[in-house]
């Protein structure tokens, strides 16, 4: 079943500046979760009033080995995530980090791709998985940002661009810094557009397409 859908804000016009972020990152054996790749590592931060308020971590064990190409981009090898958690074993805690969908934003950098390996693995293992608004910074980055000063929306160009203090390195949780700080660049940027709730920036036009599904 193939369809597209936006994200809608539960709480409509909640400052930007009030509201709580998980901004998240993985890092995976593969493109697509109904191809068989499956996930290695979550790393996922926090955010609140601009505040670093949590951080989450862990290596996942994707059952089947990490192709070679995957570590030489990741260095993410199968003795690094033998006798980790399942994903199984990982999303309780994982969900529990995330919040409920009414307080929380989900914020990824290329958001369906985060998105359709967690959907998946949430059908795969019979857990829901809320409906959490979502901001994708790339999609916000190509509204706000001009093709002079950026000549595309990648994270390690936007990390460079707005001077991340993490530089992206294809691991989860420093990717995930790094887009923490590409995302409040960009809501600096926003407030230039007088976008400064949740509902102004939807109405914005940011949407995220989601992905095939495995079914």
């Amino acid at each position: 079943m193939n369809s597209s859908w936006q994200s809608t804000f539960q709480a409509i016009g909640r400052p930007l500046v009030d509201t709580t972020f998980v901004v998240i990152d993985l890092e995976t054996t593969g493109g697509a979760p109904h191809l068989g790749a499956g996930i290695t590592e979550i790393g996922a931060v926090k955010i609140c009033r601009g505040e670093t308020v949590g951080e989450f971590e862990t290596f996942i064990d994707p059952g089947h080995p990490i192709p070679a190409y995957i570590t030489e981009l990741t260095s993410i090898t199968d003795e690094m995530v033998f006798q980790s958690p399942t994903i199984a074993q990982v999303f309780p805690l994982l969900l529990e980090f995330l919040g409920h969908p009414d307080t929380t934003v989900l914020v990824a950098q290329n958001a369906p791709f985060d998105l359709s390996f967690l959907t998946h693995a949430a059908r795969a293992h019979d857990f829901e998985w809320p409906k959490f608004p979502v901001l994708d910074t790339a999609i916000i980055a190509r509204k706000v940002l001009t093709r002079d000063e950026v000549p595309n929306c990648k994270l390690g160009t936007l990390a460079e661009f707005f001077g991340t203090q993490t530089t992206p390195n294809h691991r989860a949780l420093d990717d995930a810094r790094a887009t923490v700080d590409v995302f409040h660049g960009l809501l600096e940027r926003l407030g230039s557009h007088d976008i400064y709730t949740l509902e102004e920036l939807n109405n914005f036009g940011k949407k995220v397409k989601k992905p095939k599904s495995a079914e």
